[in-house]
């Protein structure tokens, strides 16, 4: 890059947990002079017309790297996407949940698992980022912002949100110093996520993974919900049940930093204005 600046343009179609700041973790005090960052948007929607409207802008900008998130990667609306971004030869990272899977792997002649490896496209699918219980009887614009809530809470006291933030500034890095990134290729489970934690307390660290495998677990629960059961008697709790779930695991995930805090660990890795991650553990400690 001639002018050492790193534009990136963050794709948001519809919504998951890990959607809402996922262009604001890259400079949470808007002070890095090395990046410039755009957020373009289809709103709620998924479909094509409304993916394309926002893909058309951001292959406008140019950026040196995209950041793609929504829900299910694999509808016809991100996928019509990835497509666009692969023609302009744009370095894209996908952020999706685990329906998304699919988009990113396929069957072999034997039956196992491979990766679709397209140049240039990296992926990070979280299975942890749940569904939300998506039926009119029950979820209303309140109820959609508290589980958004309860899930960035989650993910964030998990690992989940530092591991974003490790594995784009990673990509980052490289295409500053002029070099083909590595595009991350990898499926978020417990032990990753936790690992970036840092957590010294083991207790600590017991109550963030339960929160964890718990907010997975939420997806059975609200994919039921919405696409198989019928009776309205049977799947309006069951969506309920999905959210108390996220609830008690946001609360889990509180609890393991509460401990953090009180032990004075709380792990801590800001930006500098120059984009290297620094690093603290006690809070009166500078970062370094």
């Amino acid at each position: 890059m001639s002018d050492n600046l790193c534009r990136i343009g963050v794709l948001k179609f519809g919504c998951i947990g890990a959607a809402p700041l996922l262009d604001l973790i890259l400079d949470e005090r808007a002070d890095r002079k090395d990046i410039e960052v755009r957020a373009f948007s289809s709103g709620a929607k998924l479909d094509e017309n409304s993916c394309a409207g926002p893909t058309q802008s951001i292959v406008d900008y140019a950026p040196h790297l995209v950041l793609s998130v929504s829900p299910n990667a694999a509808l016809p609306g991100p996928t019509k996407s990835r497509t666009l971004l692969t023609e302009a030869r744009l370095p894209t990272i996908t952020v999706s949940d685990g329906p998304s899977k699919k988009a990113f792997f396929k069957k072999d002649k034997d039956g196992k698992k491979v990766k679709i490896t397209t140049e240039g496209q990296g992926f990070i699918i979280l299975p942890v980022d749940s569904m939300i219980g998506a039926r009119r009887e029950f979820l209303d614009p309140t109820e959609m912002a508290i589980f958004n809530a309860d899930i960035i809470k989650v993910l964030s006291i998990t690992g989940v949100i530092r591991l974003l933030q490790d594995k784009i500034d990673s990509v980052i890095a490289q295409i500053k110093e002029g070099k083909t990134p590595e595009m991350p290729e990898l499926v978020v489970t417990a032990d990753k996520a936790i690992e970036h934690a840092g957590f010294a307390n083991s207790n600590a660290r017991a109550k963030a993974y339960a929160a964890f495998k718990i907010t997975e677990a939420v997806s059975v629960l609200t994919t039921k919900a919405c696409f198989v059961v019928k009776d309205a008697s049977v799947y309006i709790p069951m969506a309920a049940a999905g959210h108390e779930m996220l609830r008690a695991a946001a609360s889990l995930a509180d609890e393991a930093r509460e401990i953090e805090k009180q032990n004075d660990t709380v792990l801590r890795t800001p930006h500098s204005s120059k984009g290297k991650t620094v690093r603290k553990i006690r809070l009166l400690d500078k970062p370094e």
